[in-house]
């Protein structure tokens, strides 16, 4: 039962801490859609689409007025599209005309983002895997709306080599092609290890195959909370600070779930999971690196980073798993570099490094994710840094992530803007020792002995 007191709460947790919904994403299968025509894959693509998510920013808009809860982005995500394509497509152009259909409908329904123009490698590629890899850049330069991942790990079956070398490459070439924007083409690909099926956040969201046939899962944020909680304990001890991470993230989440179940029932779709990552933005206040300085760091950053990181994982999951019936995607805390005001700060004094960054993955929910680095970085390094990081996702059963972007004609000591929820990125350095010899050797790290429990 819902009181008085709990109401006020949350209007508190919106109007003055940044509480939000991040995100409604609605999961569609297009596995029915397979079709060896181009033409009518492309016909079944678009239409399923916008049947399925026609009302979706129609009922996101709704909650929003009925309930004051502030939901940012309306997204849909779509079965990992070498999965669907692979009968069809003979050629790169066929899958990047599939890349164009998604956001035309993408652009139908109105949702900010669609993702799944992905493919699944942990273990090899298939033909149509490589193509679709292949038509990235020119998909992401030729559309607005569309996001990419590719999985080339997993604990089960190792890190696919052969996929890393040639996403250094993909990502090396999509930045060419969208370099009069940055380079952003690189903010909507990530490389993934272990990449979960109900992942509602973007630009990693994709449907996976063990699920129905839509599914709605929600994504919820509040860094701004979770600080304005710990401002009121400043000084206490460990326990007091785990219970207060804990319990503010039952309360977060919580929202998570209501707007979840009426969007579940509205659109006449199965609810799948609340996702109860802590995702900053770019406004002040807004920060996951703003919690690490208010447990007591001078700066994130600093000795003590990676453990203070760990701890605020773990209670929010702890808090959260117990305010939702399902709970799932990534779940945790995000440290995007350009889209968290405090992790900018950070950067540009110096406190924070792509290698402390990369420890900071082994304990967060993702990886490094939205780091800008000098655009002449070689492909080879880019993979390597992927590589860095699907073992560490690999060894210990968690998901990593890498969405980095090397912004043509920038260097360390320059700027990158991206606007909105992307924010800006300072140059990071990256580096400069080659790892080339290793990546070129080709094949597959095979998987730890410990994935063999089962």
């Amino acid at each position: 039962m819902i009181n008085i007191f709990e109401v006020n709460e949350t209007n508190q947790m919106i109007e003055h801490e940044k509480l939000d919904v991040r995100t409604i994403t609605l999961g569609i299968s297009l596995l029915d859609c397979c079709d060896s025509n181009l033409d009518e894959l492309n016909k079944k693509i678009y239409d399923k689409i916008v049947r399925v998510a026609k009302n979706l920013v129609s009922t996101g808009h709704e909650i929003e007025r009925e309930y004051g809860i502030p939901i940012v982005n309306k997204r849909i995500s779509v079965t990992p599209i070498a999965l669907v394509g692979g009968e069809a497509c003979r050629t790169t152009d066929d899958f990047v005309s599939i890349a164009k259909t998604l956001d035309a409908a993408a652009k139908a329904t109105g949702v900010n983002f669609l993702g799944g123009y992905s493919a699944l490698v942990s273990k090899g590629m298939t033909k149509a895997d490589e193509l679709l890899i292949k038509s990235i850049p020119k998909a992401l330069a030729t559309t607005e709306r569309i996001c990419s991942s590719v999985n080339i790990g997993s604990t089960k079956t190792g890190i696919n080599m052969d996929a890393v070398k040639l996403m250094g490459e993909i990502v090396k070439e999509t930045a060419e092609l969208t370099k009069d924007t940055g380079s952003f083409g690189c903010g909507k690909l990530v490389v993934f290890c272990n990449a979960p099926d109900d992942n509602p956040f973007m630009a990693g969201a994709f449907h996976g195959v063990t699920e129905g046939d839509a599914v709605v899962n929600v994504g919820v944020s509040g860094p701004g909370v979770v600080k304005h909680a710990l401002e009121a304990v400043r000084g206490e001890n460990f326990e007091v600070l785990c219970e207060t991470v804990k319990k503010t993230a039952f309360k977060v989440t919580r929202v998570g779930q209501l707007v979840a179940q009426e969007a579940s029932k509205r659109l006449g779709v199965p609810f799948g999971i609340v996702d109860l990552s802590l995702a900053p933005t770019p406004a002040v206040g807004d920060s996951v690196a703003g919690i690490l300085e208010e447990m007591g760091l001078e700066s994130t950053g600093a000795p003590g980073t990676t453990a203070a990181l760990a701890l605020l994982n773990d209670q929010v999951k702890k808090g959260g798993v117990m305010a939702s019936s399902y709970v799932g995607g990534l779940s945790g805390a995000f440290i995007p570099v350009s889209e968290d005001q405090g992790m900018i700060d950070a950067v540009e004094r110096g406190a924070l490094s792509l290698e402390k960054l990369e420890a900071m993955t082994c304990v967060c929910s993702v990886g490094l994710d939205m780091i800008a680095i000098p655009g002449n970085t070689p492909a080879t390094t880019i993979s390597g840094i992927i590589a860095d990081e699907a073992a560490i996702g690999m060894v210990n059963q968690k998901t990593t992530a890498v969405r980095l972007i090397p912004v043509v004609g920038k260097d360390v000591g320059d700027v990158v803007e991206f606007g909105g929820l992307f924010g800006y990125a300072p140059i990071q350095p990256v580096n400069k020792f080659s790892c080339a010899d290793f990546i070129n050797r080709g094949g597959r790290i095979p998987a730890p002995i410990h994935s063999f429990k089962n």
